[in-house]
């Protein structure tokens, strides 16, 4: 029988395969069908080990901190080289649990766009930002940033390479196509009411949004930026701190351009909008929806969990918490700050039944120094470092110092991580007649504040404070609960205003007024002291540099306030040699260490009696200004601007200087009363010298269109 032969097509593949159109056709097809469901078997086989794969990658994200997009982990070929690898975004990587035995001749990072790791490719910086050989590592979680702004879509792979042997100890390879995590686009606020809009916002990395042009007139209750789950805003949403970490009701914006930081260890992918909500009336002013499966950047934040041993706590603001338990008739506190080792922290009961107000409050001033933990019993009866009025100290004092009692028993005190806990007690009720009580029956309206110490251990002006009432109940049936973990971003160093000196030997008078330091642009920023909150204006600067000749005779026109009444504006101008000011808050022995130059003469007992005390002239806020926005200045011209002059018609004091031989080469001019409100008078032989120093910020033109308009309102003398 002759065979005929036909081209059946094969069931599995593309290919054409003659078999016999005999019987043997049946047993063929059988054969082919088992080696379809073979394969089929081993496809999803694959399938499934590749689910799995990226289940334990995605799973191996979920357990922990977001870290970015995962590449894999480290190929082991040598000297135990092990990690995992993370794209951070589109130029660096993180490399977690990386080790290396360190016994490679010449072995760096290295990468490159060959097919496998070779001589081909160039040194990847270490953690450091350091090309040399690499060291020992253990279990270490870093990140590598590629040199030269290279991207690593411009790359096939990331080794542990050694130069001299060309050999490769280890490798990840980067997916064609791959797309690195990056900034993302998102949506704009909806306008719903109170003139809520925005531009479109930017998701920065895992916790940050910018906001552009974002406005809201300020007119809400009790608003607050507010995040949550669900498709619309709700009650049920969180509080999320505002551009400088308050927690307080947000103020108007008119198109600002702000970034946002999710509380504590929050990212965007626990979150599914923001809006701006007002609390009292349950009311969104308006939202913006955060999109699915955002390929951002991991927040570089440090996140510190937040540690207390008390029932309840509440956070008040990014960087601070109290946490307090009811026990009897005590209570105890613990607070807890995000501070740096010369800040303290203050808590306590508000001056007024009503609202939270600083002005007769008694509160708690805890720090920690090099040896102990303080918690300190003060009164606040004015807005200015405690001095002495007539007689009576005012201020804010030590509630020793006012013929009070410290109210507070230290309990323990801890820094670390950089956050500084002292846990404290006192009697709900106090013996002490300055000491406010702590109701259990009512709410309690407090005051918080954070700050730098001085040289004095004395609380200064207070850089962080709260703008809105807070209340708080202390006697809850159930714990409460609002605080979070502490984060902490790298800090940006601060740009300063421009540092003005006067050098034009011309120059003979100096017109002497107060006005506020300003933020971390300013006083402080300037002098590297702390602030008292008040600074020396002379003739239209912020505490400038004054250059005075030996020989020549200078007036100091002062309007620092005259009445010994004011602890806050009573300021005669003095010149000493020393930096900090404030001689007749010093002691006696300090004050025998002093040189007073200018602006004191001393009573037949010995006292010191200051001699340039004038009317006040001060350069003051707008009326509803919130001082914390100082630093949004960018130069100290715009800041100026933006204040108002309030002058005396009274005749100034007049101070008349000589510089002579005797004089050391620097002075200072500061207030008589309070430290650290001037700065630096350079007593120079010639002006020759500062002519021919090259370039400087020296300010020949005076007196300035601030000075010149002052002049015109005060009458000649």
């Amino acid at each position: 029988m002759t065979l005929t032969r036909q081209r059946v097509l094969c069931q599995c593949c593309d290919c054409a395969v003659p078999i016999a159109a005999s019987g043997r056709t049946a047993a063929a097809l059988r054969q082919r069908r088992q080696l379809r469901q073979q394969l089929l078997l081993a496809l999803v086989t694959l399938f499934l080990f590749g689910l799995n794969t990226a289940a334990s990658a995605e799973g191996e994200e979920e357990d922990g901190p977001y870290r970015g997009k995962y590449l894999g982990k480290l190929n082991s070929y040598h000297h135990q080289v092990s990690g995992d690898v993370y794209a951070v975004n589109e130029y660096t990587f993180l490399i977690v649990g990386f080790n290396y035995d360190g016994n490679g001749a010449d072995t760096f990072f290295w990468a490159g766009a060959s097919n496998r790791p070779g001589p081909q490719g160039f040194i990847v910086p270490d953690e450091y930002g350091k090309t040399n050989i690499l060291d020992r590592y253990h279990n270490k979680d870093f990140t590598l940033t590629l040199p030269d702004r290279k991207k690593m879509t411009e790359i096939k792979w990331l080794a542990v390479y050694d130069l001299n042997n060309q050999n490769n100890f280890g490798d990840v390879y980067i997916p064609e196509e791959f797309e690195p995590p990056r900034p993302q686009s998102g949506g704009t606020f909806s306008k719903r009411n109170h003139n809520v809009s925005s531009s479109s916002i930017e998701i920065l990395d895992s916790k940050t949004i910018r906001i552009k042009d974002f406005t809201y007139d300020g007119r809400g209750k009790r608003t607050f930026f507010w995040t949550g789950v669900g498709a619309q805003p709700s009650s049920r949403g969180s509080k999320m701190p505002d551009e400088r970490g308050y927690l307080d009701p947000i103020r108007t914006y008119t198109k600002e351009t702000i970034e946002l930081e999710l509380p504590g260890d929050k990212t965007i992918f626990d979150i599914d909008w923001i809006s701006v909500y007002d609390v009292a009336d349950n009311e969104n002013y308006g939202h913006v929806l955060i999109p699915d499966g955002l390929n951002v950047p991991p927040s570089l934040v440090k996140i510190t969990p937040y540690e207390f041993s008390l029932p309840n706590c509440r956070q008040l603001h990014k960087d601070l918490q109290v946490s307090w338990e009811v026990f009897g008739p005590q209570i105890t506190f613990q607070l807890s700050g995000q501070v740096a080792q010369t800040d303290y922290m203050s808590f306590g009961i508000s001056g007024s039944d009503v609202s939270s107000q600083m002005i007769g409050a008694d509160v708690v001033v805890a720090y920690i120094d090099d040896i102990r933990g303080y918690t300190v019993d003060y009164n606040i009866t004015s807005l200015a470092p405690c001095v002495q009025v007539l007689g009576q100290n005012k201020g804010v004092c030590r509630d020793d110092v006012v013929g009070g009692l410290d109210s507070f028993q230290l309990n323990t005190y801890a820094r670390k991580d950089g956050i500084n806990t002292i846990s404290f007690r006192r009697t709900l009720k106090s013996s002490d007649d300055g000491d406010k009580e702590i109701y259990l029956d009512r709410s309690n309206y407090v005051i918080w504040a954070f700050g730098q110490l001085d040289s004095n251990n004395e609380p200064a002006f207070h850089t962080h404070y709260p703008k809105s009432d807070i209340v708080i109940d202390f006697n809850t049936t159930e714990p409460v609960n609002d605080c979070f973990s502490f984060t902490k971003r790298m800090e940006t160093p601060v740009q300063l205003w421009e540092r003005a000196r006067i050098t034009d030997a011309t120059v003979r008078t100096f017109n002497a007024y107060l006005g506020p330091s300003g933020g971390l642009r300013g006083y402080q920023g300037l002098t590297g002291h702390v602030s008292s909150g008040l600074a020396w204006y002379i003739n239209g600067y912020m505490i400038p540099e004054l250059y005075l000749k030996r020989g020549l005779t200078y007036t100091f026109k002062v309007r620092g306030g005259n009445n010994p009444h004011s602890p806050e504006h009573y300021h005669p101008l003095v010149i000493t040699d020393d930096p900090q000011g404030g001689y007749d808050r010093l002691s006696d022995a300090k004050q025998s260490e002093i040189r007073v130059l200018a602006g004191v003469e001393f009573t037949r007992r010995g006292r010191p009696k200051p001699t340039a005390a004038g009317p006040l002239c001060l350069s003051r806020y707008p009326e509803h200004y919130d001082r914390r926005l100082d630093d949004n200045f960018p130069t100290f011209k715009k800041f100026n601007r933006s204040l108002l002059n309030i002058c005396s018609d009274e005749p100034p004091a007049l101070l008349e200087i000589t510089p002579n031989i005797t004089w050391p080469d620097t002075v200072y001019y500061n207030s008589f009363t309070h430290g650290n409100m001037g700065w630096k008078i350079h007593i120079v032989d010639s002006y020759t010298n500062l002519r021919n120093g090259g370039r400087s910020l020296s300010i020949t033109w005076l007196p300035t269109l601030t000075a010149l308009l002052m002049l015109v309102a005060w009458p000649a003398y």
